[in-house]
């Protein structure tokens, strides 16, 4: 009894560059198209326990996934004998494809909320969005010059940051990646990440 008072008052982590709103949009942008197929709830699976290895209790997984805390604990206890990896980095600068790439999608997001109708990446960030586009490599060329298509034709309404985070992500997509450990996390996993967190950096930046 003892045991279960102190895991109660134990307090939260702090989530970092994520807040619980941002990680429940993201789950939720998830479930909208869970029903697109199982490529989907496998990468919400390993989100799930990506979180809990940051040390996000199951009942707030729960609780921002809209899922029930059995169904978490489930997905939390289905790989609980695998090898330990250390959590994710949560910061921006980081250099493999996937991440840029997360980087690249979450920058275009923020650019066509802004711009609304008028932006040129729109239809591949809602295509991507829905699972009816993947990070090939012709698609990513292709989502790199919309971005700097509605970088130069509507300079004056975006803000600089998304410049900067554009010309950042280019130079670093153009250049190898350094040798380093493997990444925590799946490259849709880590596109996730990546997203969000550029579009956080973004609109605190704005």
């Amino acid at each position: 009894m003892a045991v279960e008072e102190d895991t109660r008052r134990t307090p939260e982590p702090p989530a970092g560059p994520l807040t619980e709103a941002q990680v429940e949009r993201m789950f939720a942008d998830m479930n909208d198209v869970i029903r697109a197929g199982e490529e989907m709830r496998r990468l919400r699976a390993e989100m799930i326990r990506l979180f809990a290895d940051l040390g996000w209790t199951q009942d707030r997984i729960a609780r921002l996934t809209g899922m029930s805390q059995p169904a978490v604990s489930k997905q939390v206890a289905k790989h609980k004998g695998d090898d330990p990896s250390p959590p994710p980095r949560l910061s921006l600068d980081q250099h493999d494809t996937p991440w840029l790439e997360g980087r690249l999608w979450g920058l275009a997001e923020e650019i066509s909320e802004t711009l609304h109708d008028a932006a040129h990446c729109t239809r591949d960030v809602n295509a991507v969005a829905r699972g009816r586009k993947h990070f090939t490599p012709q698609n990513v060329d292709e989502l790199r010059r919309l971005v700097e298509a509605d970088l130069r034709l509507h300079r004056t309404a975006l803000p600089d940051g998304h410049r900067h985070a554009y010309d950042e992500i280019s130079r670093a997509l153009d250049t190898p990646a350094p040798s380093a450990a493997t990444p925590t996390g799946s490259p849709s996993a880590r596109r996730t990440l990546a997203r969000q967190i550029q579009r956080t950096r973004l609109r605190d930046e704005a």
